[in-house]
């Protein structure tokens, strides 16, 4: 029997929305390049860099877990 596979997936969107912010302005806040901020957004890395979470939550007033959720594969 296989384990579930369980995935992160990015909520930036969400977040951005809930604090009308427009990732330009919070990529400009937090020192990276809008089409980085966009891979981001879309789930199109492979990872972060904690100073660069940290930053994000910083400029959104939040935790890392309102931008990142591990959802399980059915």
């Amino acid at each position: 029997m296989q384990s579930p596979t369980v995935h992160i997936v990015v909520r930036l969107d969400v977040m951005l929305a809930r604090r009308k912010m427009r990732s330009r302005d919070l990529a400009e806040r937090i020192g990276i390049t809008e089409q980085n901020l966009s891979l981001l957004k879309s789930g199109k890395v492979k990872g972060i860099r904690f100073e660069t979470l940290a930053s994000i939550c910083a400029a959104l007033d939040c935790q890392p877990g309102d931008i990142l959720e591990a959802v399980t594969d059915a």
